[in-house]
C-alpha cells in the first residue's frame, strides 16, 4: 500500500495526458496535436510521429505532387541496338524502364533491367518480347490509393497520363514510400542542379523545389534576393525563418512567395512547393533553357 501523499499528485497529470492520448479525437488537427503530445511525453519517437504524419498526407497528395516528369524520365527506345541498349542500362543502373516508340509520349510498355541481361543468354535481336504492360494512372490518382494498387498488383512503376492521354511523367513505389517513411535515395534522385527546380505540371507557378537548393541558383531561378549568414540552402533558410525543423504540410510565405513542406522527417527537410502566384508578373523570370528543360523540349 502506498501511504505517500503525493502520489495521487504525482498521477494525475499521466492519467489526463493517457486520457487525452487514448481519447477518439474529432478531427485530423485534435489527433495529430495529440500524437505530437505523446512525443514530448516520449511515448512516441519523432521518427514514428513523422511517419504517422505521413501517412495522413497521402491521402491529401496527387500522383502529380510527386512524379518524375516526362522530360527527367530514362526511356528505351523499342529499336535501339541490342548492344546500345545494354550500355546504357549499365550506366542509368534503373531496376526498370519505360519503353517507348518514337518519343516520350508514346510509352508502349515497361521492361525490367534484369530481364535485358538475361538477352545475355539467348538470341535476341530486339526487347518486343521481353516487355511487360505499362501501367497508366491519371494526375489526379490520390497517392493512398496509389500505394494500395502498388500493393495489391504487385507492381512498382506506373505512367503518368494528363486529362488528354499525353504522358506527364512516372511514379515508382518508391516515390510514395518516401511520404511516409522519409527520404529514399532511389534510383531517380540526381544531384544535377537542373532537377532541383522544376515546375508541377498543370499548376501554374507552381514548383518542386529541393531542400539542398543553393541560395544563389534559388534567387537566380525566381529573381528573389535571400540571403543569410547562417545558411546556404533554401531549405535551411525556410528552417531559419520558422525557428524550427518544419513538419509535412506546414506553410509560410517569405516575402511574398508561399511555401510548403512536402516532404520532410524529424531531423531536415527534404522537399518544398513554391508558389509565387503573389509574385508581380515582371519578377516571374525564368530562364530560357529551364523553360525548355520544364517542358520536356531537351
Amino acid at each position: 500500500m502506498n501511504d505517500d501523499p503525493n502520489s495521487g499528485n504525482f498521477l494525475a497529470p499521466i492519467k489526463r495526458f493517457f486520457y487525452r492520448l487514448f481519447k477518439k479525437p474529432d478531427n485530423r488537427e485534435e489527433f495529430i496535436e495529440q500524437i505530437h503530445e505523446a512525443e514530448e511525453h516520449s511515448v512516441l519517437n519523432a521518427d514514428a510521429v513523422s511517419m504517422m504524419e505521413g501517412i495522413l498526407q497521402i491521402s491529401d497528395l496527387a500522383v502529380r505532387d510527386i512524379m518524375v516528369p516526362r522530360a527527367r524520365m530514362d526511356c528505351i527506345e523499342i529499336d535501339t541496338n541490342i548492344d546500345e541498349i545494354l550500355d546504357f542500362v549499365t550506366e542509368i543502373a534503373h531496376s526498370r524502364f519505360p519503353v517507348i516508340e518514337g518519343r516520350k509520349d508514346n510509352v508502349i510498355g515497361i521492361i525490367l533491367a534484369k530481364d535485358i541481361l538475361s538477352i545475355l543468354h539467348r538470341d535476341e535481336e530486339n526487347i518486343r518480347g521481353l516487355m511487360r504492360p505499362a501501367v497508366l494512372v491519371p494526375e489526379s490518382k490520390k497517392l493512398n490509393a496509389m500505394l494500395r494498387d502498388f500493393r495489391i498488383k504487385r507492381n512498382h512503376m506506373a505512367i503518368v497520363v494528363d486529362e488528354y492521354g499525353g504522358i506527364s511523367g512516372l511514379i515508382t513505389i518508391e516515390d510514395v514510400l518516401e511520404q511516409i517513411v522519409g527520404d529514399i535515395e532511389d534510383e531517380h534522385d540526381t544531384d544535377e542542379e537542373k532537377d532541383n527546380i522544376l515546375e508541377i505540371p498543370a499548376q501554374i507557378n507552381r514548383f518542386r523545389v529541393r531542400a539542398g537548393t543553393s541560395l544563389d541558383q534559388f534567387n537566380g531561378f525566381f529573381s528573389t534576393k535571400f540571403y543569410s549568414d547562417n545558411v546556404e540552402t533554401i531549405g535551411g533558410f525556410v528552417t531559419d525563418h520558422l525557428g524550427h525543423v518544419p513538419r509535412r504540410g506546414e506553410k509560410t510565405e517569405i516575402d511574398n512567395i508561399a511555401f510548403e513542406i512536402q516532404r520532410a522527417d524529424a531531423r531536415r527537410v527534404y522537399q518544398l512547393v513554391v508558389d509565387i502566384q503573389n509574385l508581380k508578373p515582371s519578377l516571374r523570370k525564368k530562364d530560357d533553357n529551364a523553360v525548355a528543360y520544364l517542358n520536356g523540349e531537351s
